[in-house]
């Protein structure tokens, strides 16, 4: 296998799929390795181009490979998916990445440190927390509204709900003040965490 000069991946949870190539694109290897033998069995290989698809862990198996002195490039799965030949499957598809990642004008997708993908995870949860925060509030808006509380779109106007629920002179039910309580608590859990992540 001294010829390989690259060797396209399909990632998967347990069964990884993959398919050597030499430098004119010819068939060396097709082999399927368990999660446990994938690194055991890149690193008897050669120094050479491992693609793979930017998917679900992509980057982290891409920095693992790079330490075996590969050249790691992976592929945004709309450019592999011209190069399926025959039925989707994840021979087809390791194959593919290879061809694709062989082509001298494929656009590759940039290995993420982990550094740089934990910066990403505090972003997204950033703003899974104020997408949750905005449901929250419409929720307490729209249900106070039933009520006759009526208050500005935003979260700067959600005082007013909350000073209305905790008014104990409204004449707001006491199931319904009881169940929108929760609803406070969440919107004020979710502003700390928020405020945590600014």
């Amino acid at each position: 296998m001294n010829h390989v000069s690259t060797v396209g991946l399909d990632l998967a949870k347990y069964i990884f799929q993959l398919h050597g190539a030499d430098s004119a694109g010819a068939v060396v290897f097709r082999k399927k390795l368990r999660r446990g033998q994938l690194l055991a069995f890149l690193a008897t290989l050669p120094p050479c181009t491992v693609a793979m698809e930017a998917c679900g862990s992509a980057h982290y198996w891409g920095r693992e490979i790079a330490k075996l002195g590969h050249t790691v490039k992976l592929i945004a799965p709309a450019y592999v998916k011209p190069f399926v030949k025959r039925q989707k499957n994840d021979m087809a598809d390791a194959e593919a990445i290879c061809e694709a990642a062989q082509r001298p004008t494929m656009r590759f997708v940039a290995l993420k440190s982990a550094n740089q993908q934990a910066a990403a995870v505090v972003f997204r949860t950033r703003d899974l927390l104020v997408r949750q925060r905005t449901q929250t509030i419409n929720a307490l808006r729209g249900h106070l509204t039933e009520f006759g509380v009526i208050a500005a779109k935003g979260p700067v106007h959600t005082s007013k709900l909350i000073a209305a629920l905790e008014d104990p002179a409204s004449d707001l039910p006491q199931a319904a003040r009881a169940i929108l309580a929760v609803l406070v608590e969440e919107l004020r859990s979710l502003d700390e965490r928020v405020a945590v992540l600014d």
